[in-house]
C-alpha cells in the first residue's frame, strides 16, 4: 500500500512540472491554454519537489512523510485554483494524497499508537547503564540443561543484557478458524526495570491494522486499531498483567538467553533436557517449563499462566501456551532460534495463532 501511494505521489508531482515548463516555455504545451507567470512557474516546480520528497519520505521516514505531503497539498490547491480551467483535475490527485495524509497522521502522528510506542521506547533507552561481561561462573547456579543452552548460544564473554531490540515478520490470527494476517513487528525489552514494548503493522482484507502491546512495571495493555482509527482490541487488567509477565520471560529465554543468569529467576532441573523456572516481576510470579535438545538448543517453552483473549477482546481465559522454536542461526555474536510460533492448547486441541521469523536482534541499544 505504501509503495502504491508513493507511486501516486510521484506521478502527481511530475504532472506539476508541466506548470513550470509552461511558465518558462521549456516545451510546447497547447493543452494548457492559460498563461503562467514565472513566479507561479517556480511555485509549480517547488510543489513538484514537495510531492517527490513526500513520496521518498513515505518509504524512508514514515513518521513524518504526512507533514511534507500536507504542505504539498496546500500549495497544490492554491496553484490549481490559479489555473483552474487547465488544472482542475489535479484536485483528484490532491484528494487521493489527502486520504493518505489523514491515514498517515492517524498511524504515525502524535496521537497514534506508534507515537505512544516511540515515547515509551525513548524514555526507557535513556536509562541504559554500562554492562559488565558474563563469566562462566555466572552460570554455575543454573540447571545443567540451561547452562548448555547459554554456552551453545555463546553468551559467556559477552556483555550482560540491559535491553534488546528485535525486528520480525510473519503472520497472526485472532482465533482457530480466523483468517491469517501478515505482520511486520518490532519490540524493545528492558531487563533492569522490566518492560516489553511490542508494535505491529498488519493488514486484514486490505485494511491496515496497527497494534501496541505495552508492559511496564506491573501493568500491561493491548490496543489494536484498524485503519489507525477504529478500535478492534483494548484489553488491560490483572489477567493481561500476568499473561504479559509470561511473554516477557519467554522473550528473555528465546531472544536474550544471557538474561537467564538473573538470580531472581528460580530454576529447577526436571531431567537432562527439561527445566522449570519461576519468574517474578512487580509482585507477579509465573511458572514455565523449558525443553532442550541434545545440541543444547531451546526447542519449546510452556506455561499455564497465560490468558487467551477472545477474538473481540471482551473476555479472557487461562489456557496452556507454548512456543516451539527452530532454525538456529547467528545473530551477531550469539546463536539463537531464527523463529517459531505461539500455540494455544485448548481442550479441543492446540493450534498456532502466530508464526514469526526474527530478522534482527540487537543488545544494549542506546538512544535512537
Amino acid at each position: 500500500m505504501a509503495v502504491l501511494l508513493a507511486i501516486v505521489l510521484v506521478v502527481h508531482g511530475l504532472i506539476h512540472l508541466l506548470g513550470f515548463a509552461k511558465a518558462f516555455r521549456l516545451a510546447e504545451l497547447p493543452q494548457l491554454a492559460q498563461p503562467i507567470s514565472p513566479w507561479l512557474g517556480v511555485g509549480w516546480l517547488v510543489d513538484a519537489l514537495l510531492f517527490l520528497a513526500a513520496a521518498a519520505a513515505l518509504l524512508v521516514w514514515p513518521r513524518g512523510w504526512w507533514a511534507i505531503c500536507a504542505c504539498a497539498i496546500v500549495a497544490s490547491t492554491f496553484l490549481v485554483v490559479t489555473a483552474w480551467s487547465d488544472a482542475k483535475f489535479g484536485t483528484l490527485g490532491n484528494l487521493v494524497a489527502l486520504i493518505g495524509v489523514v491515514f498517515g497522521f492517524l498511524a504515525q502522528g502524535p496521537v497514534s499508537l506508534h507515537a505512544a510506542y516511540d515515547r515509551d521506547v525513548d524514555r526507557a533507552l535513556a536509562r541504559l547503564a554500562p554492562a559488565e561481561s558474563i563469566r562462566d561462573a555466572d552460570l554455575a547456579h543454573l540447571p545443567a540443561s540451561v547452562q548448555r543452552y547459554l554456552r551453545a548460544a555463546g553468551v559467556v564473554g559477552q556483555p550482560r543484557v540491559r535491553n534488546f531490540h528485535v525486528r520480525m515478520h510473519g503472520r497472526i490470527k485472532s482465533g482457530r478458524d480466523a483468517r491469517w494476517m501478515p505482520l511486520l513487528a518490532e519490540q524493545y525489552n528492558f531487563v533492569d526495570e522490566p518492560a516489553r514494548l511490542f508494535y505491529l503493522n498488519g493488514s486484514m482484507l486490505a485494511v491496515p491494522v496497527q497494534g501496541y502491546h505495552r508492559y511496564i512495571g506491573p501493568s500491561a495493555t493491548m490496543k489494536v486499531r484498524a485503519a489507525a482509527l477504529l478500535p478492534v482490541v483494548d484489553v488491560s487488567g490483572p489477567e493481561m498483567n500476568l499473561g504479559e509477565t509470561v511473554t516477557m520471560f519467554n522473550d528473555m529465554c528465546v531472544m536474550a538467553p544471557a538474561t537467564l543468569i538473573d538470580p531472581a529467576i528460580v530454576w529447577e532441573a526436571v531431567d537432562a533436557h527439561t527445566a522449570r523456572a519461576s519468574f517474578t516481576n512487580a509482585g507477579q510470579t509465573i511458572q514455565a517449563r523449558l525443553s532442550f535438545n541434545e545440541a543444547g538448543e531451546l526447542t519449546n517453552f510452556w506455561s499455564d499462566d497465560r490468558y487467551q483473549t477472545s477474538p473481540d477482546g471482551t473476555s479472557v481465559q487461562k489456557v496452556r501456551w507454548s512456543t516451539p522454536l527452530g532454525g538456529y542461526r547467528a545473530f551477531g555474536p550469539v546463536r539463537l532460534a531464527s523463529g517459531g510460533e505461539a500455540r494455544w492448547h485448548e481442550a479441543s486441541g492446540d493450534y498456532a495463532y502466530i508464526e514469526v521469523t526474527f530478522d534482527d536482534i540487537r543488545y544494549n541499544v542506546r538512544l535512537r
